[in-house]
């Protein structure tokens, strides 16, 4: 197939971010709740899995009706013509969901997909008995929300959260994928200092280092769709020549991240090194109220503990009221942080120049975000 309608899913909230970066790429987009159409070429699958930074995955919709009976499901699952996507030996999985629909029982609803598939395939390719299923993997998924099924291929594999670096994490890991998010949402650039005061593995501060050096994040990881037999290996490399060519691995950036933890400092070391950037960020072992900030127009970015464990919501609410105080200090810095605090600004000291509701997780939260008086 020369065009393919793709859609990039992402958290609540993250939408606008992962459309920009795929019209970044040349791509014209349409936007819902968790999920961004556009559509391209096999290329077009290799660069968005390889360049998107904020979105979960990327999936071949490969069918969309209505269907409020299975043998409905059944038929016109069969129609498709699944010939184009899954070769003979080909291993397809089928995950489900069903929303507000005729048709709620997901197990049956992935038996009929699978079964309809099965039939098809063996009517394609002449066979008779089972399909063995020994060749490359497809992760298929029926999704049924108000009785509109839509049937998509994971062309990501493992989540696009994964960029390979994370060797070690704390008790509470922000996901790689909000971690830039969270970057973007600051439109920091390079020229600009840069600090997460409660960075714990590093994530934050790992994440700002690949958008300043300009590093894709799929560089050290590999995707589902790289193993299909239709997706032809030069097109992965011509897409890794060119993220190699782009990228700044010699820019000097003024990063830091600064934890009062030894313990996550040394992993946050670790995660660094094995994400390439050994030496470039400047780790502290530092608690938040001793914390000095050289430069000026800098960008403050954090995800501080939010006090959600018994007897910890007095230590959360603290460290804000410390943050509060010691940013008075540096009125040209931006300070972004995320909290699920809801008295975050009054203990803050001070009402954010802008709120935006986030979900880390399945945890509802808000990024603070207080602007700086630039000088």
């Amino acid at each position: 197939m020369d065009k393919f309608k793709l859609v990039a899913t992402t958290a609540m909230g993250l939408e606008s971010i992962v459309a920009d970066e795929v019209k970044a790429l040349g791509y014209k987009t349409t936007s819902d709740n968790g999920k961004i159409y556009f559509e391209g070429d096999t290329a077009a699958i290799a660069k968005t899995n390889m360049w998107l930074r904020v979105a979960d995955r990327v999936r071949i919709i490969v069918g969309e009706f209505h269907a409020d009976t299975f043998d409905d499901l059944f038929e016109q699952t069969k129609a498709i013509r699944w010939e184009q996507f899954l070769s003979v030996d080909a291993a397809f999985p089928v995950a489900g969901k069903s929303v507000k629909s005729i048709l709620y029982s997901v197990p049956d609803c992935q038996a009929i997909v699978k079964k309809a598939i099965v039939e098809r395939l063996k009517i394609a390719y002449n066979r008779t008995g089972f399909l063995d299923e020994t060749g490359p993997l497809y992760k298929l998924e029926v999704s049924i929300l108000k009785d509109k099924v839509t049937l998509t291929i994971d062309s990501s594999g493992v989540g696009l959260h994964k960029r390979g670096y994370r060797v070690g994490q704390g008790d509470a890991p922000l996901k790689e994928t909000m971690a830039a998010a969270l970057v973007k949402l600051t439109r920091w650039n390079p020229d600009r200092p840069f600090i997460d005061p409660v960075c714990g593995s590093g994530t934050i501060a790992i994440e700002a280092a690949m958008i300043g050096q300009n590093i894709a994040p799929g560089t050290n990881r590999d995707f589902l769709s790289e193993h299909w037999p239709w997706m032809e290996s030069s097109v992965w490399e011509q897409v890794r020549e060119e993220v190699e060519d782009v990228a700044k691995r010699d820019l000097i950036l003024d990063i830091t991240g600064s934890d009062y933890d030894p313990e996550l400092i040394r992993i946050a070391q670790g995660n660094a090194a094995q994400a390439g950037f050994t030496g470039l960020i400047n780790w502290q072992v530092q608690d938040l109220r001793d914390l000095t900030l050289s430069g000026s127009n800098g960008v403050m970015v954090g995800n501080p503990p939010y006090g959600e464990r018994l007897g910890e919501l007095e230590d959360a609410e603290q460290l804000t009221q410390d943050l509060g105080q010691l940013m008075k200090k540096y009125p040209s810095w931006s300070v972004y942080m995320l909290s699920s605090l809801e008295n975050f600004e009054e203990m803050y000291g001070k009402k954010a120049t802008k709120k935006r509701k986030l979900f880390n997780g399945f945890i509802r939260t808000d990024l603070y975000q207080y602007w700086g008086k630039r000088k």
